[in-house]
């Protein structure tokens, strides 16, 4: 199946990122979130990540600046923003990014699968969730899967297409090829707590916020030496504020009870999250972050 027109539910720290995946390879797309001032932010961000990888080009000397200009038009043209579901009708596919609660899910989904022609496939980019239970909301659960970017979606080349009880082959085989229609490198799994990615990286962040509880070693230092040693792009408690605590929390809680206390959850965390500080999107986390 070609997805010759998509929709994004949710414009909060990951919808304007993905919205803007879409468009970039010429996929029309509605951006839809319950309030205005959410959809305005998913644009904004949407523009920002296509100016600045326009200006890339244009620095590289790849592009010149009039091209940069035409390219981030068109592919800024090719989202639209809404409170409604009224440009659902004629979506091929829908990716749901709102907050990681099962009950929003079952709401959304319960939602964009009254509102979808009968062919579309209703996705969730959720990092952790059964997928098996989010498609229980609707009256197509073999054509529910899972289709999680990894932040920033602009950037990251990864996509996990997960695989409810209830997914059928052609749902999962349709999902992993429109993660290569818009320039994703798609990794096919099935339903199990942390997925492929989250079971990898938790494991080892979790040493390092093991470290911090039991030394007290401040979470800046920590983070200053892995980025200069260079083995990654950043350090686990800056990621972890850029993907934003709530859903880190959440995530490590789930492994814990799935796999044992060789996934840690780290105290100071936990804190931070129930004091209201979830990182980059509050503008405090582990790090402070004026401009949010």
């Amino acid at each position: 199946m070609f997805v010759f027109k998509a929709a994004v539910v949710g414009a909060g720290v990951m919808g304007g990122e993905i919205a803007q995946v879409l468009a970039a390879s010429d996929v029309p797309v509605v951006l839809k979130d319950v309030e205005q001032k959410f959809v305005d932010a998913g644009l904004e961000k949407a523009r920002e990540v296509t100016e600045r990888q326009n200006k890339r080009l244009v620095e590289k000397e790849k592009i010149t600046a009039e091209q940069a200009a035409e390219n981030s038009e068109r592919t800024l043209s090719l989202i639209t923003g809404t409170t409604s579901y009224d440009g659902f009708g004629d979506v091929d596919f829908v990716i749901e990014a709102v907050p990681e609660k099962m009950e929003i899910k079952h709401a959304v989904f319960a939602e964009i699968d009254a509102v979808t022609p009968g062919h579309a496939i209703l996705a969730s980019n959720t990092s952790g969730l059964s997928i098996t239970d989010i498609g229980d909301a609707t009256d197509r659960p073999d054509k529910v899967v899972g289709f999680h970017f990894f932040w920033p979606a602009s950037f990251m080349r990864l996509v996990e297409v997960i695989e409810g009880e209830d997914t059928s082959p052609e749902t999962a085989q349709a999902a992993a090829n429109f993660a290569q229609q818009i320039r994703k490198v798609p990794v096919r799994c099935g339903e199990c707590p942390g997925f492929v990615v989250n079971r990898i990286l938790i494991s080892m962040a979790s040493e390092f916020w093991r470290y911090q509880d039991e030394t007290g070693v401040p979470v800046e230092a920590i983070d200053q030496a892995i980025a200069d040693s260079k083995v990654a792009p950043m350090g686990p408690f800056r990621l972890a504020d850029m993907t934003g605590l709530d859903t880190a929390v959440q995530v490590a809680r789930d492994l814990r009870d799935a796999y044992g206390e060789r996934f840690h959850v780290h105290r100071g965390m936990e804190e931070l999250v129930a004091a209201g500080h979830l990182g980059r999107k509050t503008g405090r986390g582990f790090h402070a972050y004026p401009d949010g």
